[in-house]
């Protein structure tokens, strides 16, 4: 059984601090995290502790920990967010300076490689979601917030609804895609999320895409680890043209159709 136990005032106040400034529930939860992991590292209330000890800490994450850049700027975050905004010590930002990011490639999938990712799958429902993230490049949070209604066939243009920073935007459905998605919307009869859960009304999480996409790097014997962004990242290299996502997404309609 899991042991709630009562938010501290502090908590709460950072908390509040967060909502009414319509930070996402992820940025809430991973900024509070961030804060309780630096008290705990030195058994005290965070409001106690000052330059020295964020110091301290940022070499212990770096040194000890060998924390990825995502979670050092995550912390960094956190912690400016805490003592600026909630605890009112701006002055507490100059000794929690922004790490300087590194530059690296993106991890991508050879047009071959993809093609033997998205084709390696027999379930439609898993064709569908791999087929999409490649043709339109969204984030996998993004595609498990997806309903049949953001599908605009007639304006050939997907809506993503409240995207990283809480955005609204649009993406191009490419029209090979679009006969796929419908094919498999009628065949799973769906309601409302296009990508539903174990449980039709919920959708699918990205923990679950990310099972999906490992399962079809395993069936495509591919040499690399799959990872929903690595499909991302390559339409985010633009080097792509429609003209590929059509061609490909053709040869999946074809084995769908002959299945």
């Amino acid at each position: 059984m899991k042991i709630i136990r009562p938010m501290t005032p502090l908590r709460q106040r950072m908390l509040e601090d967060m909502q009414i400034r319509n930070y996402s529930p992820h940025t809430v939860d991973a900024y509070l995290r961030s804060v309780t992991q630096f008290a705990k590292h030195f058994h005290t209330s965070p409001e106690r502790l000052g330059p020295d000890h964020i110091r301290t800490y940022q070499r212990f994450l770096i040194e000890e920990q060998k924390a990825s850049w995502g979670t050092f700027i995550q912390a960094v975050c956190a912690l400016r967010f805490f003592y600026e905004t909630t605890l009112h010590r701006p002055w507490m930002a100059d000794y929690i300076p922004y790490p300087k990011k590194p530059k690296t490639l993106p991890i991508i999938l050879s047009r071959d490689e993809v093609k033997a990712l998205i084709m390696a799958t027999s379930h439609l429902k898993h064709r569908a979601i791999l087929a999409t993230l490649y043709a339109t490049g969204l984030r996998v949070s993004e595609l498990c917030q997806l309903q049949g209604t953001d599908i605009d066939s007639q304006r050939m243009v997907i809506q993503v609804r409240q995207g990283k920073g809480q955005r609204d935007r649009l993406v191009m459905l490419s029209p090979d895609l679009l006969p796929l998605l419908r094919r498999y919307w009628k065949l799973y009869q769906l309601q409302s999320w296009l990508f539903p859960g174990p449980r039709v009304t919920a959708p699918i999480t990205p923990a679950g895409v990310a099972h999906i996409c490992t399962q079809a790097g395993h069936a495509a014997t591919l040499k690399k680890a799959v990872y929903p962004h690595f499909l991302r990242h390559y339409a985010d290299t633009r080097t792509m043209p429609m003209s590929i996502v059509g061609t490909t997404s053709t040869s999946i309609m074809r084995v769908v159709d002959s299945a």
